[in-house]
């Protein structure tokens, strides 16, 4: 059967619908809004993530060599000067606060804002310094806690003293 000569016109009432290709301009463009959703991600992530390396430093001023120490003092004497709360750290990781045990952190942070209080119906402020005695067999995590808990209840100097677990 060969193909009609002639091509039947549609009615009037209908309408002619054109199918036409994608010129090129078309698909050269692109669709930029999951690339800013990406860049946007990647920005809050790097944000965060550098939030978690900030850490808390204490600086410690190195000692003069070639300067005496002016500020000598036995282990008594500091004992006896109400300035000062002694923390002794034994080989064991216990901890003792002027002769009264902190088995934890929270025991730790309760004793020394109690040293740091001012006595009532004195004139004294408190305790400002911090000597701690640690052994040289205890943990660095035990003695960077007890630091730490210093320096938040605001101790004004720290001193740090280590030796043998038969010192003290």
């Amino acid at each position: 059967m060969s193909p009609p000569d002639t091509i039947a016109e549609p009615p009037n009432d209908t309408e002619v619908i054109v199918f036409r290709r994608p010129t090129e301009s078309a698909e050269s463009e692109m669709d930029m809004t999951p690339m800013v959703d990406v860049t946007f991600l990647l920005l809050i992530f790097f944000m965060v993530t550098a939030a978690f390396s900030l850490q808390k430093s204490l600086e410690v001023p190195a000692p003069d060599q070639q300067e005496q120490s002016t500020q000598s003092q036995t282990l008594e004497e500091l004992e006896e000067d109400d300035d000062y709360v002694i923390v002794e750290i034994y080989a064991d990781n216990t901890i003792w606060v002027n002769e009264s045990l902190a088995p934890g952190e929270q025991e730790l942070l309760i004793k020394l804002r109690e040293a740091r209080e001012p006595v009532p119906g004195t004139d004294s402020i408190g305790a400002s310094s911090l000597m701690v005695l640690a052994s040289g067999d205890c943990r660095h995590e035990t003695v960077v806690m007890v630091l730490d808990a210093g320096n938040a209840v605001g101790m004004e100097r720290v001193r740090l003293a280590t030796g043998d677990a038969t010192d003290y």
